[in-house]
């Protein structure tokens, strides 16, 4: 059985903890996509962490973690990772890196950096991870993958190619100095030796874990609205943050997924540039702000505010929707405990008409977010464990949002520790 734990909204939903949990019942964890450019917070019996590339699986020692050929992997900033957590005494996860994941080099942070710096008051929000220039030489074909880096004489070659155009850019469109191809050779041929054994087919060995009837987790990162062909494009993340995409970005059929969790908060929030019609400001932003889980909404990779609003249920349907969710995770729900009323947005008012549908960017900058509001409940909630021992108007909130989504929420997140969580019914 395969399960895919993924976004529905903007991205820091609350999905590592997700993962982290339903880990303990699984036996492969696989990072399906993207990069080190967004963090999977995580609290457990061994501290707070910020994974940015590690899957959410190793806290759990008999769990093998699994870095998929759709992931930009960063060998410095997972080497980092890696020292970073061994050196909190967590023992030694089981890690394997797909032989055909690219990696990301030093030159994407460089031309991902420069280029925000170009756009100025057009740019994109990036985080500066290097993720867009990363995929386009992927998609390009002069990306490098994890096998090339062991073979010298083929990163070499690999690198005088990918190299000459971008010498070219920095030389002319950004002032900047060229790249050395044989200098990067040796760099990352020796960051290839290091990796090495972790590296192999993962491909061969979670088509067997399938046919052996293995219990595997997919995680993904960001949300379903960074999707660049489903979400506020061009304001998107540079790889598939769908459950769809997580067949190809493991490696594993997709007849085999059979289960696809969503997870929201119990509000909304962003980091990063785009489109937001259900944001708040001022002091109603910064008491939401401040409340926000255990280190308040701040990025885990950045440590930007996240901009934050009342939860949104026309974008969290949508986002089920191109999830294909059967299973919708509530996060945060503890956090709202502090309000009288509640206000959710059911719809978006577009030139004088009500809609209930997510739109394309164009027309969703132009939307009014239409609210309904909701009683709160007033009583701290935090650590509850039994559905039907939270108060009424709590229970109401999540039956309502339920019926908007249409799909089932099945679990709730009542803090942001492991065992701070409710379920309603049995996970599939």
């Amino acid at each position: 059985m395969i399960r895919a734990i993924v976004g529905a909204n903007w991205g820091d939903e609350g999905k590592g903890k997700l993962t982290d949990v339903l880990a303990e019942h699984s036996d492969l964890v696989v990072r399906f996509q993207g990069g080190a450019n967004a963090g999977h917070t995580i609290i457990n019996q061994y501290g707070k962490f910020a994974l940015h590339l590690m899957p959410s699986g190793i806290f759990h020692p008999e769990v093998m973690n699994i870095i998929g050929p759709g992931v930009a992997l960063d060998p410095i900033a997972f080497l980092n990772e890696l020292d970073s957590v061994l050196g909190r005494d967590i023992p030694h996860p089981r890690l394997c890196i797909s032989d055909r994941a690219q990696v990301l080099m030093d030159f994407h942070v460089l031309l991902d950096t420069l280029e925000e710096e170009r756009l100025g008051k057009r740019k994109f929000g990036s985080t500066k991870s290097g993720i867009a220039p990363f995929y386009s030489d992927k998609f390009a074909k002069v990306g490098i993958q994890v096998c090339q880096m062991l073979d010298k004489d083929l990163l070499h070659e690999r690198l005088v190619n990918s190299l000459e155009k971008k010498n070219v850019l920095l030389q002319h469109l950004y002032h900047h100095a060229p790249l050395n191809a044989d200098e990067l050779t040796e760099k990352y041929y020796a960051l290839g030796q290091r990796l090495k054994p972790w590296v192999q087919d993962t491909t061969w060995l979670l088509h067997d874990a399938v046919k052996s009837g293995k219990s595997i987790l997919l995680e993904g990162q960001l949300g379903a609205l960074r999707d660049p062909d489903h979400g506020i494009y061009p304001y998107t993340t540079s790889s598939s943050p769908l459950a769809g995409y997580g067949s190809v970005g493991a490696g594993v059929p997709p007849w085999a997924i059979t289960q696809v969790i969503a997870v929201t908060k119990a509000y909304s929030s962003s980091v990063g540039t785009g489109v937001f019609p259900s944001c708040i400001t001022g002091e109603e932003a910064e008491e939401l702000r401040k409340r926000g889980g255990d280190a308040g909404e701040y990025g885990a990779k950045t440590g930007r505010p996240r901009d934050v609003g009342w939860f949104d249920a026309v974008a969290t349907r949508h986002g089920c929707l191109v999830q294909g969710a059967t299973d919708v995770a509530m996060t945060n729900l503890d956090v709202l405990s502090y309000l009288d009323e509640i206000p959710v947005c059911v719809a978006y008012e577009l030139e004088g008409e009500r809609i209930h549908h997510f739109p394309a960017t164009p027309a969703l900058q132009q939307v009014k977010p239409v609210y309904e509001i909701f009683k709160g409940w007033k009583t701290d909630i935090r650590g509850e464990t039994d559905y039907n021992r939270l108060p009424q108007a709590c229970r109401d909130y999540v039956e309502r949002i339920e019926g908007m989504l249409g799909t089932p929420i099945t679990i709730l997140s009542t803090g942001p520790h492991r065992e701070e969580i409710c379920y309603r019914e049995a996970v599939k």
